[in-house]
């Protein structure tokens, strides 16, 4: 559900309200747009249609449970919006707002259930409006998640007329004897790698200061990448959650723990999801990074173990399984279409010399370094 935008709960004057520079008639042409999107995510446990000023889901199967817990996220997508603005093109980064929310979610192991979105915009335009909530509802429907409520506010004045920020939140469930952590790793669990899309939604600050030093601009096209930049840089978040539950489901008690790489990077993010005093070295020579990091960095200068702390690199996901399971895993993961691989295993008690990233943004984990060389060429 995308109800109307804030500006019209706020003002019965239009006029006045024109004048000001907000559209509510584009607002409403917005909402009937998605109207058809939205809905096809809705199953029967979504109550009302399309318009309120909440979304109703029926959580009655929830008495099944011994004892769901709730699990939420809430983020947005960051900078990219900028190069989609720059090329006009909006119907990706919907799908890039849920990877980033709805992905999260999974890393418990807990099911989504519905999500909400909100876009500020400095006019509204029906259907730009509507190519970023049918990328929402397009991925919301391949994560198994509702769409059930929403916002677009239109902001002249801070923002400009093509201009446009996006955020989301969603809520998922899981048995609580069924949450995934660091609590169920265990001394040589295997560390697997799923494999990245591209960039997703991390570091584009970074991207965008690499272009602009170099004179590029994303209309221009990188005989490397077969592509112009904007067209590169737009590739879409790999949606990780309904493959990762189905793993989770066929390998029960094999899948200890999950961790979504997003800003930080590999090892602060594997980090997060080991206990503290475990610790664990991955292994680079295990792939070779996707042609758009080898890219960025020859511009740059500068080396691709140099921004592994801003982008993943070509590695999405990471999975600590048991040992015994970690071969079914990954040609269960190539049947849903993401390719895994393993990167490392996991160690307790005295770790070898050298630097350790050691937890991050507040979590005191584990401990994890990259060693080796990228491996050249496609993995």
């Amino acid at each position: 559900m995308e109800p109307e935008p804030t500006s019209q709960r706020t003002s019965a004057n239009n006029s006045t309200y024109s004048a000001a520079g907000v559209d509510t008639a584009a607002g409403d042409l917005a909402v009937e747009l998605m109207k058809s999107s939205v809905k096809a995510t809705h199953g029967p446990e979504v109550m009302g249609g399309v318009g309120g000023f909440a979304g109703l889901f029926d959580a009655s199967f929830l008495l099944s449970y011994r004892r769901p817990l709730l699990a939420t996220s809430t983020d947005g997508v960051g900078t990219k919006v900028a190069i989609a603005q720059a090329i006009d093109k909006h119907d990706t980064i919907g799908q890039d707002l849920v990877g980033m929310v709805v992905d999260d979610i999974a890393v418990v192991g807990a099911k989504p259930l519905f999500m909400t979105d909100y876009i500020a915009c400095g006019k509204v335009v029906p259907n730009r409006i509507a190519d970023i909530v049918r990328g929402v509802a397009d991925a919301c429907s391949a994560t198994g998640t509702a769409l059930v409520g929403g916002e677009t506010a239109e902001h002249p004045g801070l923002l400009g007329v093509d201009d446009y920020d996006v955020a989301g939140a969603a809520t998922g469930v899981v048995e609580a004897d069924g949450v995934l952590g660091a609590e169920l790793v265990r001394d040589g669990d295997v560390v697997l790698a799923l494999g990245s899309s591209g960039l997703h939604s991390n570091g584009y600050s970074l991207v965008r200061h690499i272009l602009s030093v170099a004179g590029l601009g994303y209309g221009d096209r990188s005989e490397d990448l077969g592509a112009t930049w904007g067209e590169a840089l737009l590739e879409p978040t790999r949606l990780y959650t309904s493959p990762l539950l189905r793993l989770i489901e066929k390998l029960p008690g094999g899948v200890h723990s999950l961790s979504h790489v997003t800003g930080g990077g590999i090892a602060a993010n594997l980090a997060r999801v080991l206990p503290v005093g475990n610790w664990s070295e991955i292994d680079r020579s295990t792939w070779s990074p996707s042609p758009v990091f080898r890219v960025l960095n020859d511009i740059a200068g500068t080396s691709l173990e140099s921004s592994e702390g801003t982008w993943n690199l070509g590695i999405g996901f990471l999975a600590v399984v048991s040992p015994d399971v970690a071969s079914e895993a990954i040609s269960t993961l190539a049947e849903d279409g993401i390719p895994a691989w393993q990167v490392g295993t996991v160690g307790t008690g005295s770790r070898p010399s050298g630097d350790f990233e050691s937890g991050a943004k507040g979590v005191d984990g584990g401990a994890v370094r990259l060693i080796g060389t990228y491996r050249d060429g496609a993995k």
